[in-house]
């Protein structure tokens, strides 16, 4: 596995729900994968198009996620708890951190600084961003397989 990552991060999750919707000064993006919005489909009995819109140039992204009119937060997020937690798209299973990977297929972790998490907790180690780098890896190959 060939990646960067963070040396000197803490990270611990709050639990605000910052990352499941817009802020002032930011609008999100939820991203899916089909296959992540196929798994979606199927655990909550919704077609795609009740919860997700079509996207593209956002390759390997086939949908994004639909959000409530009032707030701009994700619909599966209820009283700060993910409802679709252990199907959530990679995206969300990311943050705060995300991967971009040069043509060269090496691939760097950055975060982000408004996560109120981050700073927090303990040190993360390289182990924590094998875990995510071989999750994206698993995903994409699932998804490349499908198309």
């Amino acid at each position: 596995m060939s990646f960067n990552y963070p040396k000197d991060v803490r990270f611990e999750c709050t639990r605000c729900a910052l990352c499941c919707g817009d802020t002032d000064t930011r609008v999100r993006h939820i991203l899916l994968l089909q296959h992540e919005a196929e798994t979606i489909s199927r655990i909550t009995s919704k077609p795609i198009e009740e919860f997700a819109r079509k996207t593209t140039g956002r390759r390997p992204y086939a949908y994004e996620m639909k959000k409530t009119a009032t707030k701009g937060k994700c619909q599966f997020l209820k009283d700060k708890t993910c409802i679709i937690y252990r199907s959530r798209p990679l995206i969300c299973k990311f943050y705060p951190f995300q991967l971009k990977t040069a043509r060269t297929g090496q691939g760097t972790f950055s975060n982000t600084k408004e996560c109120l998490g981050v700073g927090k907790g303990v040190q993360l180690r390289r182990s924590y961003f094998e875990v995510l780098f071989e999750e994206a890896y698993d995903r994409l190959t699932a998804e490349r397989c499908q198309a």
